[in-house]
């Protein structure tokens, strides 16, 4: 009994090591399984990426005929091109004013008029003076006259020894200071006379004429204020042709050197930017002007003003036109491409079946909108500005909360 209860014990006991060397063979199986799940997941994933990249839409423009124009924008200050301070060369009582802000005033009109009472006292007292002196001329003239007689008399006495050389010397001195006399006045005279006529020049002063005929644009000093003119020349008013504007531009020093003498430049204002006015760059000024450490170049040019539409110190928006081009083809300008060291230009056409093809071009005008082809596409045609990228799509057996393209597995 012994020996029959040993065999089965020991055939009972060896199924064990069978199972596990089965569980061991199945294991690398299981994880080589699962590494080539992720690979093609990964692999479906990239090439999904790759997919889209390739399936990037061209966004496309049509070549259109049109105007164009490549200009330098910058803000300007409106002035009238010929104006006149106008002030006061004598000190007093401004007495009158004339005219009023606004009003036209023809050459020569009394505008101002400032009190003359001194100055009248002046001129006044000059001519008294004048006369005064001439009136010792005459007496100083019938003096030299009889001292000349006496003279002349004590001559013929001395030829007939009648007379002494003593009486002879003194009527020869006697006479010619009577003549130093005469000649001192009339020296005088001129003197007193030149003063005459500063003193009436000094009495026109307080009345004061328009310099040019203009308009009244603006009106610094009050009916009865005092001028005084010894320290600085004071201002009354302002005088202008508005017939004739100027506009004061400031262009900045990237764009001053795109700047040509003659060249057209426009400006709409801010009440009517509807309304354009034209004319032609006359002047760029050589100083510039730093403001908030911005380097600024004054450039001037006049514009007919007839109507007296346009008023001083408006705002306008200025541009000078750099070049211009009219019914000619056109093209948005992010469709030209450049390469090489000749930097050609080409542009990326599409054609009727939809294939892209790349045609050299002649560029004209540009600007940052806009490009003049001048040969090389035609209008109609549909050219190339950019590509839209697709989305990519997600790899069939993606979940929520799982990577793409990876499929989840359970071990």
């Amino acid at each position: 009994m012994a020996e029959s209860t040993n065999p089965s014990s020991n055939d009972t006991a060896r199924p064990a090591p069978v199972k596990r060397r089965r569980r061991s063979r199945w294991r690398p199986l299981l994880i080589a399984i699962v590494l080539l799940a992720a690979g093609g997941g990964a692999l479906g994933y990239f090439r999904t990426a790759s997919d889209a990249e390739a399936q990037a839409e061209p966004v496309t423009a049509l070549a259109v005929r049109g105007d164009i124009e490549d200009a330098v924008s910058a803000l300007g200050n409106i002035q009238p091109r010929d104006y006149v301070d106008v002030g006061a060369q004598v000190s007093g009582q401004l007495k009158q004013i004339h005219v009023v802000v606004g009003q036209d005033v023809p050459n020569n009109f009394l505008l101002a008029e400032i009190d003359p009472v001194v100055l009248v006292a002046r001129v006044e007292g000059g001519r008294a003076q004048l006369a005064s002196l001439k009136a010792q001329l005459v007496d100083r003239q019938a003096q030299a006259t009889l001292a000349g007689l006496v003279f002349e008399r004590q001559g013929k006495l001395r030829r007939d020894k009648a007379t002494s050389e003593e009486a002879y010397e003194s009527a020869d001195a006697a006479a010619r200071s009577a003549a130093a006399q005469v000649d001192m006045l009339k020296a005088q005279i001129s003197q007193v006379e030149s003063t005459i006529r500063g003193d009436e020049a000094t009495l026109g002063y307080t009345k004061i004429y328009a310099p040019m005929a203009g308009t009244v644009v603006s009106l610094t000093a009050r009916k009865g204020q005092t001028l005084n003119t010894n320290q600085q020349a004071p201002i009354i008013l302002r005088i202008a042709d508005l017939s004739t504007m100027t506009i004061w531009t400031q262009v900045s020093e990237a764009d001053v050197s795109r700047l040509k003498l003659g060249m057209k430049a426009y400006f709409n204002t801010l009440g009517t930017p509807q309304r354009r006015w034209t004319g032609r760059l006359r002047q760029i000024m050589p100083t510039p002007e730093v403001v908030n450490n911005v380097v600024l170049y004054t450039a001037l040019f006049d514009v007919a003003n007839p109507k007296q539409e346009l008023m001083t110190q408006m705002t306008a928006q200025v541009y000078f036109v750099v070049g211009e081009a009219h019914d000619v083809v056109t093209v948005p300008f992010s469709a030209v491409k450049r390469s090489g060291r000749e930097r050609k230009a080409t542009v990326d056409v599409v054609g009727e079946d939809g294939a892209i093809e790349t045609r050299p071009v002649e560029v004209g005008v540009t600007n940052r909108v806009l490009a003049e082809i001048r040969s090389g596409i035609t209008p109609g045609e549909r050219v190339v500005i950019g590509n839209r990228a697709a989305e990519p799509r997600t790899a069939q057996g993606n979940r929520p909360g799982g990577s793409p393209g990876l499929p989840r597995m359970r071990f």
